[in-house]
């Protein structure tokens, strides 16, 4: 099995709405930065990994009609869909089709036109239509539930949950592709409209139009083509759901098991003091608490603590989210993978004002609803 690094990555200025571009066009601005961003063309480019929530849109087949923007014309390519992990999904077969060796560089392109979508009648027509479409009507639906049941069982508040939507507002400010940039307080997120109980809009993440794409590659070209790769130490899954009535809401199971399996096969043993920087897939502020405690960050119920302690700022022991994370910048099939994309800028040294200093070890989630996550971890060094 090959060694294999992220040697560079390309995202679009993500924002509300791209009405001036065609899908096409939007998956090219992120593969022309890509490709800027590692002095490679298209001709170096051995094949092409793409996906998208096609649902939403109800247009299939992106790896075929945008073939003019994704840089795959005449090169295998290959379209991946897993709902909310796409992006995720995408950066793991992004590492397994080169690990193998079937591809030594590799193109993977995430992206969403949420503008031309429909979120919530997709969601919930997703469902089974027995026993789980008529009580999960939607993303905030069930996001709302879990919120509740881990406050009913742990004693978390609205003000703690706020506290993460500012947090990861106020890291956007230093993210010039970030689609929300404006800080917001605890008070205003506690003050700003109720949707669901007990979500309110500013604990919400928007539904942005973007596109990111990150090559891969194995080691001999990784060190030929980068001074500083960001290297793959470990991927993992978990998907041990089938029905909403089946899942515990109080956490996120699919992340805890997943996350040991990561920690394991990456030799990780104290993740709070051997992770330098985490890129998580918080699609809602009270994510911020529990999850972090799913990945064994904190015991349970003691993720608020973390959170107030300053543990997950910027300046604290672990960063969490430096570029303001899904609460500011969604574009769900490129999601997970802008957590990778951003990850591995950490390990190069090149997030710009975003940067953590001096980070060897970094970490990032795919979330699939309460039913699936995906975690990788990179390095500095190589496995």
């Amino acid at each position: 099995m090959k060694r294999v690094a992220i040697i560079g990555s390309g995202q679009t200025d993500h924002t509300g709405s791209r009405p001036d571009v065609t899908g096409a066009e939007l998956i090219q601005e992120a593969v022309s930065r890509a490709f800027e961003n590692t002095g490679l063309k298209r001709k170096d480019i051995d094949a092409v990994v793409i996906g998208n929530m096609d649902h939403f849109e109800g247009i299939n087949g992106v790896e075929l009609w945008s073939i003019d923007g994704n840089a795959g014309f005449l090169k295998p390519t290959i379209k991946l869909t897993t709902g909310g992990t796409t992006g995720s999904t995408l950066a793991i077969a992004g590492y397994h089709l080169v690990a193998s060796g079937f591809f030594e560089r590799l193109l993977v392109i995430g992206w969403e036109k949420n503008s031309e979508s429909d979120t919530t009648g997709a969601i919930t027509t997703a469902f089974d239509p027995v026993w789980d479409r008529m009580v999960f009507a939607g993303a905030v639906a069930g996001l709302a539930a879990e919120a509740m049941a881990y406050c009913h069982r742990y004693g978390a508040t609205a003000k703690d949950a706020a506290r993460v939507a500012a947090r990861d507002r106020k890291n956007a400010l230093n993210n010039p592709h970030a689609h929300l940039k404006k800080e917001i307080t605890v008070e205003e997120v506690l003050r700003s409209p109720l949707i669901s109980d007990p979500l309110r809009i500013w604990d919400m993440c928007p539904r942005t139009d973007g596109a990111c794409a990150v090559i891969f590659a194995g080691e001999d070209a990784a060190e030929k083509l980068s001074s500083k790769p960001a290297w793959i130490l470990a991927t993992a899954d978990r998907h041990p759901y089938t029905y909403a009535c089946d899942v515990d809401f109080s956490s996120l199971h699919s992340l805890e098991q997943a996350s040991r399996e990561a920690y394991r096969m990456a030799g990780i043993k104290e993740p709070l003091k051997e992770i330098d920087a985490m890129e998580l897939y918080l699609p809602y502020s009270y994510a911020g608490l529990s999850w972090i405690e799913a990945l064994g960050l904190a015991k349970p119920g003691e993720g608020p603590k973390l959170v107030w302690d300053g543990a997950t700022d910027m300046a604290g022991e672990l960063p969490v989210n430096p570029s303001g994370g899904v609460i500011s910048t969604n574009p769900i099939g490129a999601t997970g993978l802008i957590r990778a994309a951003e990850c591995a800028l950490q390990i190069s040294g090149k997030a710009g004002a975003r940067q953590v200093p001096d980070v060897k070890i970094a970490l990032s989630t795919g979330f699939g609803g309460c039913f699936w996550s995906d975690v990788l971890i990179y390095g500095q060094k190589k496995p």
